[in-house]
């Protein structure tokens, strides 16, 4: 499986999936941001799931595996590889068969956490190519126990200690279409951050929260195949006119709709 050791952006430069000037358009964005390429390129829109798969597939003479929440794993398997290793690097045990361990990966190309497991097990990793979706939903149902398919709704991350504030903001949101999650302080909402390592890029807001301008970033984006979590933290004394900013941003946001019609 060394195919020259080419990394994910080349093999798709190479067989022509995407250009030389988007691959390096994908790399400046992995300078800002915690994320692995294939990720950054399906996040750019520039290639689906199934693309990367087959290229690397192609490249790398791997097999591709696919449905894999729809297969039943036995406990120790699982053991195997922890739930956030699993989230981070887009891995999934698929069998133990003698000293090999069959190892569903979004990106083969990741030698270093395969050598890892095996010097930790004592296995042979044997890679299978699977997409990042396929995995995400397996770990959901057979780690997490969520047996239901991903949502595929921009997120957001709202830092916020103060109860009734935080109930308003996550309720304008929610009416816009965004998924809420809610974090009381900087501690939880990292811990909730970490859990998903790969899977979930996070971008970073400071100061308070403007209710105008931050809801027209949050909509200006472009929909993503992933859930992007955007945290919203209010570093503001408590009878800040946050709540006027939120209804400000929402009158903005019916004054557009308007205008548009």
């Amino acid at each position: 499986m060394t195919a020259d050791k080419k990394k994910i952006g080349e093999i798709l430069v190479a067989n022509g999936t995407i250009s030389e000037k988007t691959l390096q358009r994908a790399l400046e964005k992995l300078k800002k941001e915690n994320k692995k390429i294939g990720v950054a390129l399906e996040d750019m829109e520039v290639v689906t799931g199934q693309e990367i798969a087959q290229a690397l597939a192609d490249q790398l003479g791997c097999e591709i595996v696919t449905d894999i929440a729809k297969y039943s794993f036995p406990p120790d398997l699982l053991k195997l590889i922890s739930v956030d290793i699993a989230m981070r690097h887009l891995l999934f045990p698929l069998k133990k068969q003698g000293n090999k361990l069959c190892l569903a990966m979004a990106d083969p190309t990741d030698m270093k956490i395969a050598s890892n497991l095996s010097k930790n097990h004592d296995l042979e990793v044997v890679p299978f190519i699977a997409t990042r979706w396929d995995i995400i939903t397996a770990i959901n149902k057979h780690y997490l126990g969520k047996d239901s398919k991903p949502d595929l709704r921009k997120t957001v991350l709202v830092v916020e200690d103060n109860y009734l504030i935080n109930s308003e903001m996550e309720q304008l949101l929610s009416k816009e279409g965004y998924r809420v999650v809610s974090a009381k302080d900087g501690i939880e909402a990292f811990k909730k951050q970490q859990l998903w390592g790969q899977a979930l890029k996070v971008s970073t807001w400071q100061g308070e929260f403007a209710g105008t301008s931050k809801l027209r970033s949050l909509t200006s984006l472009t929909p993503l195949p992933l859930p992007l979590p955007l945290p919203v933290r209010r570093r503001t004394a408590a009878n800040s006119p946050v709540r006027s900013e939120i209804r400000n941003g929402k009158a903005a946001r019916q004054t557009a709709r308007s205008k548009n019609r």
